[in-house]
C-alpha cells in the first residue's frame, strides 16, 4: 500500500475486495469498527497511529474470507452472486462424486482382501497402495459430509486427503516412476485441478449456502458405480480382459478423466502402464499397449494409477 495513505484509507482499500453492493451498505460501519480498535483518544498517539499503522494480517484475512463468501453467495444474496455460488457448489459436488465412486471401488478392494468377495482376485499390497485405498474411503466421507451440510468436516478431511496425495505423488516422482515426457507436469497439474482446486472451492459451502439436494446426488453415486465400476469387476472376475488387471475404480476413473479431456500418454520408458498419482491423467487408456501377462499374475513391480488402484501387477 502507498505510504501517503492514512490508516482509514488503507482500510478502505482492503474493503475494495468486497462486492460493491455490500460496501455500499456496510463500508462506513466496518471502517469505524476497525479504527475503534486502534484509536486511544490521545491526539498525539492517534496521529502517529493514523499515519504509520496498517491493517493487521488477521483483519485482511477476515476480509478475504468474507469476500469469498459474498461472491459465492448463498440464500439472500443478489441473483448474480447466488448463481455463481450455486455453480461452484455443483461443480465441487460433481468432482467429489467422481472421487466417491472411485472410493467405493476401494471399499470393494478391501472387502475382497478380507475374502468377503471370493470371486475377485486379491489386490496388490504395500504401504503406498494402502494409503491410496485410505484416501478413497476418505473421499466418500467428504462427499457424504457435503450432502449432510457438515462443511467443516468435509473441508478438514479433504485437506488431509490432498496432503496424502501430494506425499504419494512426491514419492512416485522421487523414486523415478514419472519418467515419461511431461508426466510430472501432467500429474501435478491434475492434482491441483481436480484435488486441490475443488477443496479450495469448498469455500462456497458456507453458512448461508443452501443445503444440497441429497437424493439426486446419492442416486448419481449409486448409478455411476453400478454402470462403471461393477462391469469392471465382472470383467476382471471373468478373466476376459487380457493384459493389465483392472480394479473396480478404474472404469470410473477412466470415464472421469476422459470427460475432463485429460491428455493420454504412454508409460515410462515406452509402452506399458504409467505410474501416477491420485486420479492420474494416465487413466484415459483402458489398456496400455504391450502390457502382457495373466490377469491375475503378480510381480514385484506394481504400478500405481488412479490413486494406486486402476492398473496393477502388469
Amino acid at each position: 500500500m502507498s505510504a501517503d495513505l492514512d490508516l482509514e484509507q488503507r482500510y478502505r482499500r482492503v474493503l475494495r475486495l468486497l462486492p460493491r453492493y455490500y460496501r455500499a451498505q456496510w463500508e462506513e460501519d466496518m471502517v469505524a469498527t476497525f479504527l475503534d480498535g486502534w484509536l486511544t483518544g490521545d491526539p498525539d498517539e492517534d496521529s502517529v497511529t493514523m499515519e504509520y499503522d496498517r491493517p493487521t494480517r488477521d483483519e485482511v484475512l477476515s476480509v478475504v474470507g468474507l469476500a469469498a463468501r459474498l461472491y459465492l453467495g448463498g440464500v439472500g444474496a443478489p441473483g448474480r452472486y447466488f448463481a455463481w455460488g450455486q455453480a461452484v457448489r455443483n461443480a465441487v459436488l460433481g468432482v467429489m462424486l467422481a472421487h466417491a465412486v472411485w472410493g467405493l471401488g476401494q471399499l470393494v478392494i478391501f472387502a475382497r482382501s478380507r475374502n468377503l468377495i471370493g470371486w475377485l482376485p486379491p489386490p496388490a499390497g504395500g504401504f503406498w497402495v494402502q494409503l491410496e485405498y485410505a484416501t478413497g474411503y476418505a473421499w466418500i466421507v467428504v462427499f457424504i459430509a457435503l450432502l449432510l451440510a457438515d462443511y467443516r468436516t468435509a473441508r478438514a478431511l479433504a485437506a488431509l486427503v490432498v496432503a496424502a496425495d501430494v506425499v504419494s505423488l512426491a514419492h512416485l516422482q522421487l523414486n523415478g516412476f514419472l519418467t515419461a515426457p511431461m508426466a510430472p507436469f501432467v500429474n501435478w497439474s491434475h492434482l491441483i485441478l481436480f484435488d486441490l482446486g475443488p477443496v479450495l472451492a469448498m469455500a462456497a459451502f458456507h453458512r448461508d449456502a443452501p443445503p444440497p439436494r441429497r437424493r439426486p446426488w446419492l442416486l448419481a453415486l449409486a448409478g455411476w458405480f453400478l454402470l462403471l465400476s461393477v462391469p469392471a469387476m465382472v470383467t476382471e472376475a471373468s478373466g476376459t480382459a487380457p493384459g493389465c488387471r483392472m480394479t473396480p475404480g478404474s472404469a470410473a476413473c477412466w470415464s472421469a478423466c476422459c470427460a475432463w479431456r485429460t491428455r493420454c500418454g504412454s508409460g515410462p520408458g515406452g509402452p506399458g502402464p504409467a505410474p501416477a498419482s491420485g486420479r492420474s491423467a494416465w487413466c484415459c487408456s483402458q489398456r496400455w499397449p504391450g502390457c502382457t501377462g495373466s490377469p491375475r499374475s503378480r510381480s514385484t513391480r506394481t504400478t500405481v494409477t488412479c490413486s494406486g488402484s486402476a492398473w496393477s501387477s502388469c
